[in-house]
């Protein structure tokens, strides 16, 4: 999906000044690697590594797995396009919805058979925590389904594993078992959309089979070089995590009090539900033009209404903006 994704702020310009569309957490001090890349611009004149070996050792050290188990890619959204294309054209597929676009739009280029029960699947796609909802499966139940079902590959997306407290599937446990592929962000993670860092980790087995249809050279050096970084200062890099989750608990206590549904909040950012009557494109548009405010219209979601918008949850003065706004819009 080229169009439809979130934090569409290229499309408002300075009208926007407060950005609740993106999930990404915006406010990590980046002075430390932005100078240190401007020491590193030499590099744009040779090839990078065919493939980022030293930053895949880097996050092997620091994820405490083998190396072997471990592939970084241009992004989260490049491994789950690599994995598609692992398959065989007419492989079954499922996903949960609603959830994140591109494992259908991957497995649907790939041209593989999308399914209705698991059962039937050989792959199978979850998105822990989920996108758009919030909603995290625990990681005793991943594990359960997972050895349950030996003979599926089970990609658990994990981009947003920094944005809950709720215990998921470690990279340990995903090299440990044999059908697991986990799904990893440097964008969430760290806050770099722009460098396009994400990893796989898994069994050494279904890493090299992985490997098997890399393309050379779609991490630069620059971002290699960036991850080492990132990972070296990762303490600098902290999350304010309880602060995040009490502030998107009292948001949407807070929407549910004046009509607007919340889903369950275990992470920052959650879904929303205008009343009947109302979209989600119409009180969008409200508050761009009235509060300079964004958020993300959620009805492209598969699975998903008119009326689904999602919220990621910024501070205190500016979600108490966003909530007298919306019950202004509601009582409009």
């Amino acid at each position: 999906m080229i169009e439809g994704h979130g934090d569409d702020l290229y499309r408002y310009g300075d009208k926007v000044k407060s950005n609740f569309s993106s999930n990404i957490y915006c406010r990590f001090n980046h002075d430390g690697l932005k100078g240190y890349l401007a020491g590193r611009l030499g590099c744009m004149t040779s090839y990078p590594e065919p493939a980022p070996f030293s930053l895949e050792r880097r996050l092997a050290r620091d994820l405490d797995v083998d190396e072997r188990c471990v592939i970084v890619t241009a992004g989260a959204t490049d491994a789950i396009y690599r994995i598609a294309d692992c398959f065989h054209r007419g492989s079954s597929w499922i996903m949960s919805r609603p959830t994140f676009s591109e494992y259908h739009d991957a497995c649907e280029i790939a041209g593989h058979d999308f399914c209705n029960d698991v059962e039937d699947a050989g792959l199978v796609w979850i998105c822990n925590p989920n996108n758009p909802t919030g909603e995290v499966v625990d990681r005793a139940r991943l594990r359960d389904m997972a050895s349950c079902n030996p003979e599926k590959v089970v990609v658990i997306d994990q981009s947003y594993s920094e944005y809950t407290e709720a215990p998921l599937l470690s990279p340990a446990d995903a090299s440990a078992m044999g059908n697991v592929i986990l799904i990893g962000s440097f964008t969430k993670r760290f806050g770099v959309p722009g460098l396009r860092l994400g990893y796989m980790v898994g069994n050494a087995e279904l890493i090299i089979r992985m490997r098997a249809n890399a393309r050379p050279w779609t991490v630069s050096q620059l971002g290699i070089d960036a991850g080492i970084y990132l990972l070296d200062h990762a303490e600098e890099y902290r999350l304010p995590l309880p602060m995040l989750l009490d502030e998107a608990r009292r948001v949407g206590e807070r929407l549910t009090s004046i009509g607007i549904k919340a889903s369950p909040m275990a992470t920052p950012f959650f879904l929303c539900e205008t009343p009947e009557c109302k979209s989600a494109s119409q009180l969008k548009e409200y508050l761009i033009d009235e509060h300079g405010i964004l958020i993300r219209d959620a009805s492209n979601f598969s699975g998903l209404s008119g009326r689904h918008f999602r919220i990621s949850v910024q501070s205190p003065e500016e979600n108490d903006m966003l909530i007298k706004a919306i019950e202004r819009w509601n009582m409009l």
